[in-house]
């Protein structure tokens, strides 16, 4: 468990802010260049800067969205689940992608939350196996170098 980080109820809003916080900085580099090569030559920075007032902040806010809700829905599947592991994220996933498409009605929100369950597992083995991976050099026993050996040590003496 890690306790470094905040309780369930205010990690929702810290989770909600990192994400928007990513989603506009990234909107506002990817937006930028965007609208930089969109724009006529003479108008390039002004093209760029006017892209990135437009679709930064709508990027950032769709980033925060699913950022807050995922987080939400984690803190309620581990309060249901009473464990820390791996299935929380990915049922947080199934929750949070099902939710996001429910405007287009019941075979979008299955799409959506075996879709985002699916990248959640995806991320979830990844770091499953970079932990074992990384676990696997760092506690690697090696054998001691070999004693001198002392008919070798006389001829070279």
């Amino acid at each position: 468990m890690d306790h470094t980080r905040d309780p369930c109820p205010w990690v929702a809003l810290n989770d909600f802010g990192g994400a928007f916080c990513m989603g506009a900085i990234g909107g506002a580099v990817w937006h930028g260049v965007k609208g930089f090569r969109n724009s006529p030559y003479g108008e390039r920075r002004i093209g760029a800067i006017t892209a990135i007032k437009a679709r930064a902040p709508v990027l950032g806010g769709n980033f925060g969205v699913w950022g807050g809700l995922f987080s939400t829905f984690d803190c309620a599947v581990k309060g249901i689940r009473r464990k820390e592991d791996p299935w929380n994220a990915i049922i947080a996933g199934f929750f949070t992608g099902g939710s996001l498409a429910v405007r287009g009605g019941a075979r979008a929100m299955r799409n959506g939350a075996i879709g985002c369950a699916i990248l959640l597992a995806v991320i979830e083995g990844v770091g499953i196996g970079f932990q074992r991976m990384m676990a696997e050099t760092s506690t690697k026993l090696e054998l001691p170098p070999p004693p001198p050996d002392a008919a070798g040590a006389k001829a070279l003496a």
